[in-house]
């Protein structure tokens, strides 16, 4: 008996449609099932959405001045050890916890977790700069008023002095507004964070374009591995400290001479 269904894809109610053309393990998307939010993440995560994060290093440039990294070997060695860590440690479980908190409308919850995350940035730079980028892309999200109003009364409370307004937590809000998953903000965090990372080295050490492509499509393997362990993360062990980061944050802010912000 001829199978009609052979080489075509067939209908499911999640929107994932399994292909006998292909490995069991391989899907088609239906566009309804992420076209919603899909798009809208995409352009708030493009380096073209004016947050000023290319204006930071995140302590890149004093590592680079030390000698640390220098090269595209040194470069991945210093994301996988210690950028991704961070990662999955601290800046992404507090952006799931602002994603839960902007879905119950909870003000006072995101003002708390916006100072617990804060108090985690020692040196004053990277404090500054994640509330400088958090504030313009918060800017960007209210020009259009949000059915909840949440975003708009987290900025009122920056205003008043009642909250900072952090990178990660307005990223959490952001997410809530797009209706996008948790875990696929997560990851388009992730991703910002490692390419603005290869996006400073490429004005610091000799890598060029191709060189910056490599270690980002390497490092970025450990996206979902990362993500999935941040999804998992309870609110009191969130945090990470490497005292190499900070020195180098510290001692960006009395460097003769600088190139970065950060």
């Amino acid at each position: 008996m001829k199978d009609e269904g052979r080489g075509k894809a067939e209908k499911s109610q999640g929107g994932i449609v399994p292909s006998s053309d292909c490995p069991p393990s391989s899907f088609i998307l239906h566009p309804s099932s992420f076209l919603p939010w899909l798009a809208s993440l995409l352009q708030t995560a493009d380096s073209l959405f004016p947050t000023g994060a290319y204006a930071h290093s995140g302590g890149l440039e004093t590592l680079v001045a030390l000698g640390v990294v220098k090269d595209a070997r040194s470069l991945a060695e210093f994301l996988r050890g210690r950028v991704v860590p961070m990662l999955g440690a601290y800046e992404l479980p507090y952006l799931g916890f602002a994603v839960a908190a902007a879905r119950d409308g909870d003000l006072v919850a995101l003002m708390t977790l916006d100072r617990e995350y804060g108090a985690g940035k020692l040196p004053r730079e990277t404090r500054d700069a994640s509330v400088q980028v958090g504030a313009q892309r918060l800017r960007m999200l209210t020009r259009t008023p949000s059915p909840t109003g949440v975003a708009e009364a987290f900025a009122a409370a920056i205003a008043r002095g009642e909250a900072g307004g952090h990178a990660a937590i307005v990223y959490g809000l952001q997410a809530h507004r797009q209706g996008a998953p948790t875990g696929a903000a997560m990851t388009a965090y992730f991703y910002g964070s490692l390419s603005g990372y290869c996006s400073a080295a490429l004005k610091l050490i000799r890598i060029g374009q191709e060189g910056c492509q490599g270690v980002l499509g390497e490092v970025l393997a450990l996206a979902a591995p990362t993500v999935a362990h941040a999804l998992t993360v309870p609110r009191e062990e969130a945090g990470w400290c490497d005292p190499a980061l900070e020195i180098a944050a510290a001692r960006h802010e009395r460097a003769f001479a600088r190139l970065f912000i950060s």
